[in-house]
């Protein structure tokens, strides 16, 4: 055979053709996890090969893919810790661990949509890391956030257990719509609530707060966002078991402060009213009716987990268990979670995963409230003469049912009032990394949700009613909410020459909400043991109201473009564009697009700075954005028809009318938002903060605007008004001792102040009285008479003020105008009312931690300065201090010729509505505070023998909540808890007398001391 021989032509041809081969044969993927020296995950860490601008940064696993030379250097950069090159000499795994270079710093924040160093941040965004939010031991999110970020506003609405605290990010800027924060969990929107996330299962928090930030979550991050992010396993590592822990005793923080039996029969002789004494009442008796009530109660926790990774994969799956229980008999709360992730790569290209959060919930007692415990006469004998209890107690003027744990522990099937609540979030997700384009990849989240409540209430024959045969009566009432929301992703993420760091985000989102609600109640059930389980057995009125039920369908359609850039980490700049789309809007109105900028310039970084030794950071920035709010009821740009029975001829029929005027134009409520701050950190991380202003402006306020009564309609929903927030917010961390000799103290404080106030309203108005709405005025305020002492004999004007008034009573501001002679033209009238502020001066917390090798102890505490805090209790429309002897009184110290100095006016003076006139007065206090809220003391073993029984980690912790109040009036005045416990029309005699969203003190479940005991430990 004849050798083939190949011209010299073709084999420069075949060397230029296997070049390209050769060379790529040279390059290789190298993949890995970077953690710290604890162990846990970096996000964001910078992963350059060296000499070239190919780079990549670590994700939300710290994990990182890079295609290099086989001969190629990676160099490791991260803000806070030491760099790293590492040959790669041919590896295709390298797993690096960094440990830190200054105190600075948990350097890393989740954003909207992907992650940043916080050095490179320029929006305005807090964070906490999961550590400090379960430092708190709470069934709630919200609770263990209350008083730990500057601009977070926690505010308690209900004290009953397993209740969430309301959220307000920087204020409140809505009228009508809501005001709530976007809840955003692992990277897509969350359609349920605090509530049902589980805090162990809690890694991270961050909270978007101005609109450069929020921006990029379009209409639903109007009020800002909380950015969940959860535990999930690392890649790689062991399976490992968690439990954390606790168990404690509830007692109660302080009674409610009502007389004794002496202090009543005094007050009662000298009201010289219902001084005749009822069959069940005697001077001689001194019954303590809320010690009938209350018994220490327990709070425990439970949650197991398990989490590791693979090769490519990582996993957690846990279980929870908490159980909350009142110090009022069979009010309680019990919460099952169970939560499992799953993330898993296939090749160096594709990732898969899900994250399911599901919980059910059983909430008892609920409509067990202290009104008629705190009212019955403390001289009304609760027992017969054998030894007994009463069903009821008759007083001078009233007879009722005897309320005490006994009792009530005795009915059985005679009484319950339960919720359960069931909810499923799911979310799917896949990722793709593009091949041929390093740093750009695909993700699709889908999220999957679900949730129901089903509540039902039954109260038997003669149950709480003076009556014995009052009719028992049930109820029943069901919600179902379905969610469904995609997200698609493309994300393009590079560092280029090791200087140009550029991350560009675009989305297309869809979702829709489907709600529906039914509710039904009866009389007369036959049975006891029916309860609510079947109301069509009841022989009196079955109810099915129109107003009791509701349905609603709504959907949001969204675009989004965003880029980051960084120049050698002195100059950011972040430019997003976003459009939103919502089905409860007008035709034409439906879409709204609005951009949002913001720039930074780290400082320390420029060269002048390098003399500036003490200084480690120094970071300016500014940012400007547009949001938009929709998040009012569907199906408002229709108008509404109400309901009205009647007769015609010898039929009953029902008729409609028109109680809502449609509106064709109904629009997007929009704010524009500016921040500006400043981040800093000196002393080699030792101190560290940053300080915030901003000025929000919202626009075309969407509001119910009422109609005159000749319109023959109601009202509608129209878009009128505009608000402002502005305000100042700062944040100091600091590091007292460094491990010297073995001690370690931190200290932590924030102090935020805002300033609210209504630009205008519809039509011109700059007042609406009726919904104590005022122009130049904050949104929320009350309005009513300012109490300014009490008249004294001899008083001059009285007589002319308040004609037929007495010694002793309420004094109130006068604003009319004066004769010559300094008298007042005319008496007291609604004319006078004032237009008081409720908000604080400014509000804060704190928190500290000192360390001695193994042993820590921490506390925590929340203040606020100023502002009107309402107490029911005292104000007339609790009916709790009428000073008349009819019920029982709030202890307080009133009027008498011997006592002219009294704070509190006469018993027995001259009345409105069965209280004393103004007696709404009496239950405005300066609402100033400082409240330690946990203090707790725990040892970390870290030994050779926990470790050689495979014990990774074990602390045990003891704690006390609630532990004191200072610097409060309202504590000093009562003994109580100075927080709120109940929304504006709850809880209190007379439910109209204050706005709904005025946050107010009322005869709910009292506030306890708790004292708990926890273990955290990890095999």
């Amino acid at each position: 055979m004849k050798d083939i021989i190949v011209s010299k032509p073709i084999r420069v041809l075949l060397l230029f053709l296997f070049i390209p081969l050769w060379l790529f044969a040279q390059n290789i993927s190298v993949k890995g996890i970077v953690k710290d020296a604890k162990g846990d995950p970096l996000i964001g860490v910078s992963v350059i090969e060296k000499g070239t601008s190919n780079g990549v940064v670590t994700d939300l696993d710290g994990q990182y893919t890079l295609n290099v030379s086989s001969k190629a250097k990676l160099d490791f950069s991260y803000l806070g810790y030491v760099s790293q090159t590492v040959d790669v000499t041919g590896r295709t795994k390298i797993d690096i661990v960094l440990q830190e270079n200054v105190k600075a710093l948990d350097q890393v924040v989740v954003i909207g949509y992907g992650t940043q160093r916080k050095e490179a941040v320029t929006g305005s965004v807090a964070s906490i890391k999961g550590d400090a939010i379960r430092e708190m031991a709470a069934s709630d999110v919200s609770s263990a956030l209350y008083g730990r970020l500057a601009g977070v506003d926690m505010s308690q609405t209900s004290s009953k257990p397993g209740a969430s605290m309301q959220i307000r990010i920087r204020g409140t800027r809505s009228l009508s719509a809501s005001n709530d924060p976007l809840i955003v969990l692992d990277g897509i929107p969350f359609a349920g609530s605090m509530s049902d996330i589980n805090p162990s299962d809690i890694k991270s928090i961050d909270i978007l707060k101005d609109a450069s930030a929020t921006a990029i979550y379009g209409s639903r991050g109007a009020n800002g966002v909380l950015l969940v992010t959860s535990n999930k396993g690392q890649m790689g590592a062991k399976a490992a078991v968690n439990y954390n822990g606790f168990v404690g005793m509830k007692t109660l923080f302080a009674r409610y402060p009502m007389m004794n039996g002496e202090e009543f029969v005094k007050l009662r002789e000298f009201a010289g009213m219902f001084t005749q004494n009822g069959e069940d009442e005697s001077n001689n008796v001194n019954t303590d009716w809320q010690d009938l009530m209350y018994e220490n109660s327990m709070v425990t926790n439970h949650d197991l987990s398990v989490l590791g990774g693979t090769e490519q994969g990582s996993y957690n799956f846990s279980l929870g268990y908490f159980r909350d229980e009142s110090l009022l008999p069979q009010q309680n709360f019990t919460r099952y979670s169970m939560r499992g992730t799953l993330d898993q790569g296939i090749g160096q290209n594709l990732k898969f995963g899900f994250i399911t959060n599901n919980n059910y919930s059983v909430s008892n007692g609920g409509n067990l409230g202290l009104y008629n415990t705190l009212s019955a006469t403390p001289i009304s004998n609760p027992y017969n003469e054998n030894g007994t209890w009463r069903r009821t107690i008759r007083m001078a003027s009233d007879e009722q049912w005897v309320y005490s744990r006994e009792t009530i522990d005795a009915l059985g099937d005679k009484w319950i009032d339960q919720t359960r609540a069931f909810g499923s979030y799911n979310t799917i997700y896949g990722e793709v990394k593009i091949p041929g384009v390093e740093g750009l990849k695909y993700r699709l989240n889908l999220g999957l949700n679900y949730r129901q409540n089903n509540g039902g209430s039954y109260t038997g024959e003669g149950v709480f009613s003076a009556t014995p045969t009052t009719p028992s009566t049930a109820s029943v009432s069901n919600t179902h909410t379905t969610n469904w929301a995609v997200e698609n992703l493309v994300t393009y993420d590079r560092v280029f020459a090791e200087k140009h760091s550029l991350n560009v985000v675009a989305l297309y989102s869809a979702e829709e909400t489907q709600y529906n609600k039914s509710q039904m109640s009866a009389q007369g059930i036959p049975s006891d043991a029916f309860q609510f389980y079947n109301l069509g057995h009841a022989t009196g009125e079955i109810a099915v109201k129109p107003g009791d039920q509701d349905y609603y369908r709504s959907g949001l359609m969204s675009w989004m473009g965003r880029a980051m850039y960084s120049y050698d980490d002195r100059y950011m700049l972040s430019v997003a564009f976003r459009s939103d789309a919502s089905s409860r809007l007008a035709p034409g109105n439906k879409w709204h697009t609005y951009p949002a900028v913001s720039a930074g310039w780290n400082v320390k970084k420029e060269a002048f700075m390098d003399g500036v030794t003490w200084l480690d950071n120094l970071k300016l920035r500014v940012g400007y954005g547009q949001t938009s709010n929709e998040s009012i009821s569907s199906y408002k740009t229709l108008g509404r028809l109400s309901t009205r029975p009647y007769n015609f001829g010898e039929y009953n029929t029902v008729g409609y009318y028109v109680s809502e005027l449609p509106n064709p134009n109904l629009g997007w409520e929009y704010s524009e938002t500016w921040n500006y701050g400043v981040d800093f950190s000196f002393l080699n991380g030792r101190i560290s903060g940053s300080a915030e202003y901003y000025i929000q402006n919202t626009k075309d306020l969407l509001l119910s605007v009422n109609l005159p009564s000749t319109a023959g309609v109601g009202s509608y929903m129209a878009n009128v008004g505009k608000s402002q927030n502005k305000g100042f917010e700062l944040t100091l961390n600091g590091t007292v001792l460094d491990n010297y000799n073995g001690w370690t103290w931190d200290v932590g404080v924030n102090l935020y102040a805002n300033r609210n106030k209504l630009v205008s309203l519809a039509s011109g108005q700059t007042r609406d009285e009726s919904n104590w709405w005022f122009v130049g005025h904050p949104i929320d305020v009350i309005y009513d008479y300012e109490k300014i002492g009490l008249w004294q004999e001899g008083d001059k004007y009285r007589d002319i003020l308040e004609p037929g008034g007495n010694a002793g009573m309420i004094k109130v501001k006068y604003t009319g105008e004066f004769n010559e002679d300094g008298s007042p033209k005319r008496q007291i009238n609604a004319s006078d009312r004032q237009i008081m502020n409720v908000n604080p001066d400014f509000q804060g917390g704190f928190n500290t931690r000192v360390a001695y090798k193994g042993f820590d102890l921490s506390v925590i505490g929340a203040f606020q300065r100023g502002g009107i805090l309402i107490s029911s209790i005292y104000s007339s429309a609790g009916y709790l201090n009428m000073l008349s002897g009819r019920r029982n009184n709030v202890k307080v110290d009133y009027w008498t010729p011997e006592n002219t100095d009294a704070r509190y006016p006469k018993p027995g003076g001259i009345e409105s509505s069965n209280n004393p006139k103004y007696g709404s007065t009496l239950g405005y206090f300066d609402a100033s505070y400082l409240k330690v809220r946990n203090i707790t003391l725990g040892y970390n073993f870290n030994s050779q023998l926990t470790r050689s029984l495979g014990v990774n980690k074990l602390y045990i912790y003891t704690t006390i909540q609630n532990p004191f109040v200072l610097f409060s009036p309202y504590h000093d005045e009562s003994g109580m808890d100075p927080e709120t416990n109940s929304l504006g029309d709850e809880n209190q005699a007379v439910t109209t007398a204050y706005k709904k969203r005025l946050l107010v003190i009322g005869t709910n479940s009292p506030s306890t001391r708790n004292y708990l005991i926890g273990l955290n430990v990890t095999f």
